[in-house]
């Protein structure tokens, strides 16, 4: 089969959580381009139309739903939207996340529990909500988790981040064990370092150099390093794959292993 065939994502429809920016933006650009009718969710209603803008200027097919995704009503909401513009929802990309610095010794409550809720229980409670539609249709599809290279390896002052990813990459190994047989396939990405608006300040610091160096391809993830393996995972591709995390870190976590 040809390449383009084989990543063809016409009549597929995808919804995409943390939307508005970042590589969830970039995500859905990815999954719009190759045919998918996308559904942006995020909770910066302004920055979704903006993204709807664009993807429809190349094209596409999108709508914005504004929704937290701890909101259950929410979810209901953006699940709903979808099947009333475009039909079931047959890929969902659970890329929503928070991220905090706190030293363990320092970190609150607070922190810990909305970390977690975020980064992990929602990751959940989509995936649940997703398959549930998509058994009710009688339909196939593929949820996609995004977790982190540090769901595999430890790290100072991330502690509440690495605990929920490491979550996320055993989620998607349980979830993809209990719905491969209906035809969902439940797979994760595990990004290592990649410059966004959030951290660009951060790694463009001495303390973020020191980690590019230790990187062995010696430079952090570039806009683009993510789309093969997305389009392996939601598509044709990757049809023979469930629960299993990708590692697209550029050898970080072989380093670290030795």
């Amino acid at each position: 089969m040809k390449a383009d065939k084989l990543f063809d994502l016409t009549g597929e429809v995808a919804l995409v959580t943390g939307a508005s920016s970042g590589l969830g933006l970039r995500f859905a650009e990815v999954l719009a381009a190759n045919g998918a009718k996308i559904v942006l969710v995020a909770r910066r209603a302004d920055r979704l139309k903006d993204v709807q803008r664009k993807i429809e200027k190349a094209g596409g097919q999108a709508i914005a739903v504004e929704a937290d995704v701890l909101g259950r009503a929410g979810m209901q909401r953006a699940f709903d939207a979808a099947e009333k513009a475009f039909g079931t929802v047959t890929i969902l990309l659970n890329n929503a996340g928070i991220a905090h610095t706190d030293r363990a010794i320092d970190l609150s409550e607070e922190t810990w529990k909305q970390v977690l809720a975020i980064d992990l229980d929602a990751v959940f409670f989509w995936s649940q909500e997703a398959a549930r539609r998509m058994m009710a249709a009688n339909k196939k599809g593929s949820i996609v988790n995004i977790a982190s290279v540090l769901g595999f390896n430890a790290s100072k002052g991330v502690a509440a981040y690495a605990v929920a990813k490491a979550g996320v990459v055993q989620i998607t190994k349980v979830l993809g064990l209990e719905w491969a047989n209906k035809g969902i396939r439940v797979n994760g990405i595990a990004p290592g370092w990649f410059t966004t608006d959030i951290n660009r300040d951060f790694l463009a610091s001495e303390r973020g150099q020191a980690i590019r160096r230790e990187i062995p391809m010696e430079r952090f993830g570039e806009e683009g390093d993510l789309d093969g393996p997305l389009l392996l995972l939601v598509s044709q591709a990757g049809r023979f794959m469930a629960g299993e995390t990708i590692l697209v870190d550029g050898g970080q976590s072989v380093a670290l292993r030795g």
